[in-house]
């Protein structure tokens, strides 16, 4: 949509400002009682445990006393191997207490640091350390490079900082090991690119939550990554696309507005280098069959279709599939033989999820091809092309990984499966020997909203908060024992469709990936959610000392209001999405720790303002939130509080409007089957018509297999209606209005539908727009109810 500003209406809820949080506190047991937690269960408690530690070690012995911590502080470390670590640990001192001590010579200098690779530990296991602190000294020991920066990065987070600046850490033993190999997070730059530095402040905040393998998905429909020299076009084609609607126009000129990014090969080596100093070990994927259309737009005879392709500007699943001739996967060959000598890991990612074999099956070549290479299937003939691909990755020493569809297939013994629709596919694979990466949807993918806070950005359907990510266990119970062993471990996933900024990107992956950190690393008897809830606040405080950008919404308080109309008062509910306690005040005055508690509804009078923050200790874990109600409010819903109407589809999106093509879009909550919007127990007495505050934006989703769920409502004029149904959509049609050719020119419009008699009570509202929702559909910003 064209706009010269974006005038959205003032919310019912008000929020603004930069969290407050809490420090590590210091006390005398490994963990402290604390209430239940919810979403929507009570606060945790005061009393904070003494190593607010994420993820929480093995094992903890607390001593007595403390070790202050200065520039003064000799750091002790003989081999390349410590002196490393010393020296990392150092600069993250500095940058996070603005206190950097120095690596001195000696081994017997009184209170010191010393960092020891031990060959003697190596038993303990893989990245395992152990660390003591004492008043008189430290030493953090380990029996390989690996450990021992985990377990720098534990005492980084031990540091604490007294109002005066001084820095000290407790006296503690820890003995500590990961529970799983594999410790992962996939990010997309492929949906929107992210620079070499943006890449590197995510490596950095991988290394201080112990995760150790970062997934690098390079290549998708929406465009190529990765420089490949000997394929110049796919960088030069498939790494530029015209995003869709006004984000694609120059305001300027009014031409086409590309969106370009790639690696070159020397970044990626810097990339990789750079997580490898911090023990993060880069998994490149280039996806295959499916996936392609930005490569087979570069190189159409790489293609299964005679259609002219261009790297899209949409979103979902695309039908383009590479084809099946010797020479599409000799290019494939031909790729990942440039790109293996940048990736000196295990691993290699050949994609193979989501291809939909439409073109396949129509093609007489590819059938032709089907039966020159015996495969019976259209998936037997993907799984030819992993089995090739795999041959090619084992001569070269690499292991192949695929998403779970390459299990339809025959699969070669040595492939690793990540298992993203649920864990089945991983169930299915460990029984038949291969090892698995867990990584559902349904539980870590970090491109679901966390709340449902209005302040959320774009995202993909449902919610996936807190708890269930921290809940998730990649053993299934199910398993057999014997084949446990299979299961490397777990990764958290960020899709980037509807990220369009890397502050976005940071708001949904921190700090949800706390709690995949902890799953991945705490002994599962270990893990406990109450606790982790206690021991957060801490952790957003290492946020903000080192720079990492984390959700604000799970740390402020939602609201809800049931009003009384005729009477001129309401209900307010008041909550926090992870149950930490909740203040607030009715008078203007900001929360504080003695502000009333909130444990009730309260009820107001109209007008009323109240404002509420969640606390930890005392302290204000985000900003407080302006709830303001009157009786004009009252007869108003936003988008984000309006239902979504029972038969109106699965897939609930939150999306971004398509312009200005620059800064601030507005959001919208809506379905794309079926875009339907429902108030549920609207009260009507009185009502003469509702109001409609309606945007428009590009319909930009391929559905595949799914298109024929997309319904819509025939329009029964030259451009749609607006029909409103009381008791549901299946209910009365109580009022339509027609809608115009276009919104105004600042994006929206205002759509009033007098109703067609007067209703007494309270009904439930069903607001929709009539008319196919390609190429554009219509989306409800705000319904108002209008009085006689």
């Amino acid at each position: 949509m064209n706009r010269s500003s974006l005038s959205r209406p003032a919310r019912l809820l008000c929020a603004a400002g930069i969290a407050v949080v809490l420090a590590a506190c210091q006390g005398r047991h490994d963990t402290a009682a604390a209430p239940q937690q919810a979403d929507a269960s009570p606060a945790p408690a005061s009393a904070a445990p003494p190593v607010s530690l994420i993820p929480l070690p093995a094992s903890v012995e607390h001593g007595e006393g403390r070790f202050d911590l200065t520039a003064a502080t000799p750091l002790l470390a003989e081999g390349e191997g410590a002196r490393t670590v010393a020296t990392q640990f150092a600069t993250l001192l500095a940058k996070g207490f603005a206190v950097e001590p120095a690596l001195a010579d000696g081994t017997g200098v009184a209170g010191a640091i010393r960092f020891a690779i031990d060959p003697a530990r190596a038993g303990a296991g893989a990245e395992s350390y152990l660390l003591e602190v004492a008043p008189e000294g430290v030493t953090v020991s380990a029996g390989d490079a690996a450990g021992l920066f985990y377990g720098a990065m534990t005492l980084l987070q031990l540091a604490a900082a007294d109002d005066a600046g001084a820095v000290t850490l407790p006296a503690v033993r820890i003995e500590d090991a990961p529970r799983f190999g594999w410790r992962g997070f996939m990010m997309d730059p492929s949906r929107h690119f992210w620079s070499v530095d943006q890449v590197k402040q995510v490596i950095d905040a991988m290394a201080l939550h112990k995760l150790n393998t970062l997934h690098w998905h390079l290549t998708d429909d929406q465009g190529w990554r990765v420089e490949i020299k000997r394929y110049p076009k796919l960088t030069e084609v498939g790494g530029c696309r015209v995003p869709a609607g006004d984000g694609g126009i120059e305001p300027s000129t009014g031409e086409p507005r590309q969106y370009c990014g790639f690696y070159t090969q020397d970044q990626v080596r810097e990339i990789v280098a750079y997580a490898a100093a911090r023990h993060i070990t880069v998994v490149p994927e280039i996806n295959q069959p499916g996936h392609a259309t930005a490569a087979i737009a570069a190189y159409p005879e790489l293609g299964s279709t005679d259609r002219k392709l261009v790297p899209s500007s949409e979103w979902g699943v695309f039908p383009n599939l590479f084809n099946t001739e010797e020479s599409t996967i000799a290019f494939l060959e031909d790729v990942i033989g440039e790109l293996i000598p940048l990736f000196p890991g295990t691993y290699f990612h050949v994609g193979g999820d989501e291809a939909v074999k439409d073109q396949w099956e129509a093609s007489p070549r590819v059938q032709e091809r089907m039966r020159e290479v015996g495969a019976k299937t259209e998936m037997e003939m993907q799984s030819h092309i992993v089995a090739r691909l795999e041959k090619f990755l084992a001569a070269h020493g690499k292991r192949l990984v695929g998403w779970d569809e390459i299990l339809e297939g025959p699969m070669p013994p040595e492939a690793t499966v990540m298992s993203w629709r649920g864990i089945e596919g991983g169930l299915k694979a460990a029984r038949e020997g291969h090892d698995v990466v867990m990584s559902p949807s349904s539980d870590l993918y970090l491109d679901y909203l966390q709340t449902s806070s209005p302040d959320e950005p774009p995202g993909r359907p449902a919610t996936i908060p807190m708890k269930q990510v921290y809940d998730f266990e990649p053993v299934p119970a199910a398993l057999e024992e014997g084949q446990r062993h299979h299961i490397l471990g777990l990764q958290a996933n960020m899709w980037t469709e509807h990220t369009r900024t890397f502050e976005r990107l940071q708001h949904n992956v921190f700090p949800r990936l706390a709690a995949v950190a902890e799953t991945g690393w705490t002994p599962q008897a270990r893990k406990d959610y109450a606790g982790f809830v206690q021991r957060l606040p801490a952790q957003l405080e290492r946020y903000r000392r080192w720079g990492i950008g984390y959700a604000q919404t799970p740390f402020q308080v939602d609201a809800t209001a049931e009003d009384d109309r005729k009477a001129g008062t309401a209900i307010v509910t008041l909550a926090n999405p992870l149950g930490y306690e909740v203040r607030y005040t009715n008078d203007g005055s900001e929360p504080t720790a003695t502000s009333a508690l909130y444990a009730a509804p309260v009820p107001v009078t109209l007008p009323a303002a109240l404002r509420a923050a969640a606390f930890a200790d005392g302290k204000a874990l985000a900003a407080p939130r302006t709830f303001v109600y009157d009786a004009a409010s009252m007869l108003s819903r936003t988008d984000e509080q309006l239902a979504t109407c029972p038969d109106a589809g699965r897939l609930l999106l939150r999306l971004e409007d398509d312009g200005p093509a620059d800064g601030e879009r507005a959001i919208f909550n809506t379905t794309i089957f079926y875009p339907c919007w429902q108030w549920n127990g609207a009260d009507l007495e009185g009502v003469a018509s509702v109001k409609v505050r309606a945007g428009r934006i590009p319909y930009y989703f391929q559905l595949a297999h799914d298109e024929p769920a997309r319904r819509f409502e025939p329009a029964r004029s030259a451009h749609g209606e607006l029909d409103i149904h009381a008791g549901g959509c299946g209910g009365e049609r109580i009022a339509s209005v027609p809608l115009p050719a276009a919104p105004g020119a600042d994006g929206f419009v205002d759509v009033v539908a007098p109703l067609a008699e007067e209703l007494a009570g309270r009904h439930d509202l069903c607001l929709r727009f009539t008319g196919d929702t390609r190429p554009a559909m219509w989306v409800l910003d705000r319904a108002t109810l209008q009085l006689r």
